[in-house]
């Protein structure tokens, strides 16, 4: 599991809010991702000011998608 930050966020301190966030988005959702995938995250810049709870419900989204056969590239 990979994380990423567009530099479109200007300043480290709100790459790393929005690095921090997404990492803990997927820590609530961990459990649901398929052991064996492999992927990076790449925040946006929504990442840094988005309501938390939707960035867990789009957390979720990628798991289900993910876990649906034929689903992965």
């Amino acid at each position: 599991m990979g994380f990423a930050v567009s530099r479109q966020l200007r300043g480290a301190a709100r790459r790393n809010r929005a690095r921090r966030r997404i990492r803990e988005a997927y820590r609530q959702v961990r459990e649901q991702m398929a052991p064996d995938i492999e992927m990076v995250v790449v925040a946006r810049p929504s990442a840094a000011t988005r309501p938390f709870p939707e960035l867990i419900d789009d957390m979720r989204r990628l798991a289900e998608a993910l876990g649906r056969p034929g689903s992965r590239a």
